[in-house]
């Protein structure tokens, strides 16, 4: 991939990881989406969440501690 991405997605191990993700995200007013984790990246959690690069940072510091991200990939 060249440049930058469109998007990132944030991984989890679970839904429920995902949702609790959801509601911390949509309580400091940080833009996302949950999308269905695209099949040649992972088969496990059935959902992830989607953002644009720039909150990247802001995203790992709101979750932290209180639901874990498995990865953070490039989509």
């Amino acid at each position: 991939m060249t440049g930058k991405p469109d998007y990132l997605i944030a991984l989890f191990n679970s839904v429920s990881h995902v949702i609790r993700a959801e509601r911390i995200l949509n309580g400091q007013g940080i833009p996302h989406k949950i999308v269905p984790v695209p099949k040649h990246i992972s088969s496990d959690c059935g959902v992830c969440i989607r953002f644009l690069p720039e909150y990247r940072d802001q995203i790992i510091q709101k979750l932290e501690g209180k639901t874990e991200i498995i990865e953070i990939r490039e989509l």
